[in-house]
């Protein structure tokens, strides 16, 4: 049975400051005409899937944003094969709620909707909403159980639920969004590094979105993903990698413009972002929680998107997507300095010889974990 082809998604910039906090030019806009133009791109270019981002006040360089979920519902209407994924934070949604909307998303974009459940890093919005914020492994567990619930309510004629965060009394959700034969229901993403989070995402989640990482960090992830999914009695969930890709003709360009970018840093920002974020990682007991052991370098891009080393030419970059996949990644999940003409780049020189190389690959390639 042929391989499924490694897929890619990129980071809708429906935030301001792009996709990275420094002061280099960035022609990226977080505006809806710039966006709408970007995604029709996008999936002229060989991109699946986009994922709009969430935060809901100004923080670390991101002045203005756009909600995630309207956002995604205009993606999916000004584009036609593009699989638009809404993050969401279950601390400032219902599941109920959230499954409404889902359900009307999927049927208006006839089954391309997705959401990605961010458990959340930034105390901030929280307590400027008058919203608890809980302990690190508990917001996973109310992310866990957010999940069951929306799975069940987009599945089952009723749902009942008495659960530690939520509580459904015979919901019944009509219409359902639409059962396809590539998904039952919109396809469930989840992030996080650290250990609740990979526990969870064996449990419950179809896909599990990691943090840049090289090699040796991809590897371990997965492990500790597929343990937990075969301890669930389930098939494991997929696995996305972010990365900053920087393509350029010349690997000396490509080392040139992370030089600069890194040189240029917001440093005020990044050390910003770093102190509101190492707890995350640092709250958790083994250590292994997002952004722990992040550099300075590396929270320049805010997903730790360096790390993963999709940085220098075609092909250099389209040999290294394929060493990935064949250690178990399934999607890139990529962001881009100026989006326009690199996303239209990576489609015309990247792109081609990522799937020239997979097709050298043996028919089934198992992951090498």
């Amino acid at each position: 049975m042929p391989a499924e082809p490694v897929k890619f998604a990129y980071w809708v910039p429906n935030v301001s400051g792009g996709l990275v906090t420094s002061k280099i030019e960035q022609r990226t806009d977080w505006g809806y005409d710039y966006n709408r133009e970007l995604a029709v791109l996008a999936e002229n270019n060989g991109f699946d899937y986009a994922l709009s981002q969430v935060r809901y006040m100004a923080s670390y360089g991101a002045e203005y944003q756009h909600e995630s979920t309207s956002f995604s519902l205009a993606l999916l209407l000004a584009t036609q094969r593009l699989k638009v994924i809404a993050a969401v934070h279950p601390g400032l949604w219902h599941p109920g709620v959230l499954a409404k909307l889902g359900a009307t998303a999927d049927h208006l974009s006839n089954g391309r909707f997705a959401v990605n459940v961010v458990s959340g890093w930034f105390k901030g919005e929280f307590t400027a909403l008058g919203e608890p914020w809980l302990e690190h492994d508990e917001r996973y567990r109310r992310s866990e159980e957010f999940i069951r619930a929306l799975r069940q309510i987009w599945t089952e004629d009723h749902t009942e639920l008495a659960g530690d965060f939520y509580r459904l009394r015979d919901f019944s959700l009509k219409p359902k969004p639409l059962n396809t034969p590539e998904r039952p229901h919109p396809e469930i993403f989840q992030g996080g590094n650290s250990s609740a989070a990979r526990r969870m995402a064996g449990r419950v989640s179809d896909w599990y979105f990691s943090n840049g990482k090289d090699f040796d960090g991809v590897v371990e992830q997965i492990e500790d993903v597929r343990k937990s999914a075969a301890e669930a009695g389930r098939t494991a969930p997929k696995f996305g990698l972010n990365g900053f890709l920087i393509a350029r003709d010349t690997e000396a360009e490509a080392r040139d413009t992370l030089r600069e970018i890194v040189a240029k840093a917001d440093t005020e920002a990044v050390e910003g972002f770093g102190n509101a974020v190492k707890q995350a990682g640092q709250s958790t007991a083994d250590r292994k929680g997002m952004w722990q052991d992040s550099s300075f370098e590396d929270l320049v891009q805010y997903n730790d998107g360096f790390r993963t080393g999709l940085i220098g030419t075609p092909e250099q970059i389209a040999e290294r997507i394929v060493a990935y996949k064949k250690l178990g990644v399934d999607l890139l999940l990529l962001g881009f300095l100026h989006y326009h003409e690199e996303v239209e780049y990576f489609g015309k020189r990247v792109l081609p010889l990522v799937r020239e190389l997979e097709a050298q690959l043996p028919e089934s390639v198992p992951a090498q974990v």
